[in-house]
């Protein structure tokens, strides 16, 4: 630190009394209720798992660095709100991270030692590290599930660099990657980076494959849905689930043949609204096939009349049952799984991939989906039946995470005394009681279940 820096702030005057600050004040830290997360971890036991995937190939004898903290160190960060490496030159003095990353009262490392782990990760690697996520899904259920609804969707990782697999996307108007998510409920599932060079279907029928083999040799009689935009309708995937018996809902982009079909129910809905001047929505289905399909699948017609004009929209389904239910309660539901794409790429730094390398920013984007799973957890587990159950990552961070605290560290004990004036000290230790109350997760270990995600032709 420099002299400059030790220098006293100086603020308004209160009264006749002058108002200083510095940053000396010691052993304190702003991310006291961090210590949740690190309770969240050791229940899961996912940053050692995830480490336990990273062949560690330096010389054993002089590693004083170890993965495993390293990757506390970045995923805890991750989840605290510190999303750059470079922030790491200072937090790496922050006590709680010392703790946090098992290194009290030794720092924790600079952000060269992090840059070296996210470039030093191999293809298999980042492979085993996405069967973790997998595999911590499936341990956290106490008991069968009778259903699992698998969302599918793609979205857009603006790229402001030249990094490998930077391709420019119309849809888009940018240069970037396009990513593919997979949830079950709020819980993640696959995170995985692909260039924007391709369909935004590509490769999501066969990691469907291997979800669903996977679930299957966990729990064989669970019932299995698929559930995705336009994006995702392609006759294969269809003929796939309807031969293996995974149902599925998919959006149906419109075109002038299956828009012909619905006409007279669009019709009908545009005369009631002459009628009434109010919206209308009408439900109904029809039988379609494009050109390219195997066969005739049933197709969902919602046909709606607004002021601005006609909005019909199309659903291709396996599912028995009324269309407007079927449409309202279970197609329209997959906008939850947009919302949980928001906290990873806004409030968990998702969309940070600013390395060069392309299997570095893949690393990345596990990091934020293990920072995410920490964060999905304290909220599933924690914070359930609180005002807090349904609260977004970025407000579980600010109220239960941002606590200012004072940490003394002997060789018994390291004790945090949290700010007295924190004004959600109940809930605190609420959610601290259901957290110690949850097991251990024990994970068995299974044939690979992913293969590892590759570049586009001619990458490194």
């Amino acid at each position: 630190m420099t002299q400059c820096s030790r220098k006293p702030l100086t603020f308004s005057s209160l009264s006749r009394r002058r108002v200083e600050a510095d940053f000396d004040g010691g052993h304190l830290t702003s991310d006291g209720g961090a210590l949740l997360l690190r309770e969240v971890d050791r229940r899961l036991g996912l940053t050692d798992r995830l480490a336990a995937c990273i062949d560690d190939r330096r010389d054993p004898f002089t590693v004083t660095h170890t993965v495993a903290a390293m990757l506390r160190q970045r995923l805890f960060g991750l989840a605290l709100g510190y999303e750059d490496l470079n922030d790491h030159h200072t937090l790496r003095h922050d006590p709680l991270l010392q703790v946090l990353a098992e290194r009290a009262p030794e720092p924790p490392y600079g952000p060269p030692t992090l840059s070296r782990l996210e470039n030093a990760a191999l293809r298999r690697d980042l492979a085993r590290m996405a069967e973790t996520f997998v595999k911590t899904f499936i341990a956290s259920h106490r008991s069968r599930p009778e259903e699992l609804v698998l969302d599918f969707d793609a979205t857009d990782d603006l790229l402001h660099g030249a990094q490998e697999g930077r391709f420019f996307h119309g849809y888009y108007d940018g240069y970037c990657y396009l990513p593919l998510y997979v949830f079950a409920g709020e819980q993640l599932l696959v995170a995985y980076l692909r260039p924007a060079n391709i369909d935004a279907a590509k490769h999501s029928r066969a990691i469907l494959k291997l979800l669903v083999r996977r679930f299957r040799q966990a729990w064989p009689e669970v019932r299995i849905v698929v559930r995705a935009d336009s994006g995702f309708c392609r006759w294969r995937w269809m003929r796939w689930c309807d031969r293996h018996g995974v149902d599925y809902i998919l959006g149906l982009a419109q075109n002038t043949r299956v828009a012909a079909l619905a006409q007279p129910l669009a019709d009908e809905a545009a005369r009631r609204f002459e009628a009434t001047a109010a919206k209308q929505r009408l439900f109904g289905e029809v039988a379609y096939a494009a050109g390219t399909w195997d066969r005739a699948r049933r197709v969902l017609v919602k046909a709606e009349h607004l002021a601005q004009g006609p909005n019909t929209r199309f659903v291709v389904t396996s599912i028995e049952g009324d269309p407007q239910d079927l449409y309202d309660r279970l197609y329209c539901a997959r906008g939850e799984m947009e919302n949980r794409i928001k906290e990873q790429q806004l409030d968990l730094f998702a969309g940070r991939t600013s390395c060069h390398r392309f299997l570095a920013n893949q690393f990345r984007l596990l990091l934020a989906s293990a920072a995410y799973v920490l964060l999905q957890t304290l909220r599933q587990e924690g914070l359930a039946g609180t005002q807090m159950a349904h609260a977004q990552a970025g407000t579980i961070r600010t109220r239960l995470l941002k606590i200012g605290a004072r940490l003394c560290v002997s060789v018994r004990r390291v004790v945090l005394h949290l700010a007295s004036g924190y004004p959600w000290q109940r809930l605190f230790r609420h959610v601290l009681g259901r957290l110690r109350r949850l097991p251990r997760l024990a994970l068995n270990k299974s044939t690979r279940l992913f293969q590892a995600p590759r570049p586009a032709a001619g990458f490194r």
